[in-house]
């Protein structure tokens, strides 16, 4: 599949390219970008230049859909869909520099890549949402686009050539995706 850029109110998402390495070497140096994701740490700009080939590569083979998030040109955050499987699910997956953390670019790139997955071609029956437990960041974030919480994976997630347990949550394409009651979030 050829890559796809797609735009919002205040954001471009487009494959990520050896321009964004720097950008994205640098957002991975905070302490909470490898506690919750599948980023190497430490992280070198060698790592970004990986990555960037393998998403082109992933793009080509449709099993993962990534795209770099920009503001004003800017490289802000990463989103993709994972483990793609059209007319089936994937996983959605992201990750913000912290200076672009709580200005609701994540919702808006997520609303985005979300009406993607669930139209032509990918035409998705279901969108799953993965955390680490204790990532209550992500999970407020899933609940804002409507994700439904499902419950807990034990020892479901590998991370860090361990396993934990994991949060999930899904999103059908007929849900109103009004944000719901999560058991596992006080407010």
């Amino acid at each position: 599949m050829e890559p796809v850029t797609l735009r919002t109110a205040r954001l471009e998402l487009s494959i990520p390219t050896l321009d964004d390495a720097e950008a994205i070497t640098a957002a991975a140096q905070d302490p909470e970008v490898p506690r919750w994701t599948t980023v190497p740490s430490p992280y070198t700009r060698a790592h970004a230049e990986e990555f960037v080939a393998k998403a082109a590569a992933w793009w080509d083979e449709q099993s993962e859909l990534t795209w770099g998030i920009r503001r004003d040109g800017e490289w802000i955050g990463m989103i993709g869909l994972h483990r793609v499987s059209p007319g089936g699910a994937a996983e959605i997956g992201f990750w913000m520099s912290a200076p672009a953390r709580g200005h609701g670019y994540l919702s808006e790139a997520a609303r985005a890549v979300i009406d993607f997955g669930f139209a032509e071609p990918l035409a998705l029956a279901r969108i799953e949402w993965r955390a680490i437990v204790g990532n209550i960041a992500s999970a407020r974030a899933a609940r804002t686009l409507g994700f439904r919480y499902e419950g807990m994976l034990r020892q479901g997630l590998s991370h860090s050539d361990a396993h934990h347990d994991g949060w999930i949550a899904g999103l059908l394409p007929t849900d109103d995706r009004t944000p719901q009651p999560w058991p596992i979030l006080a407010d």
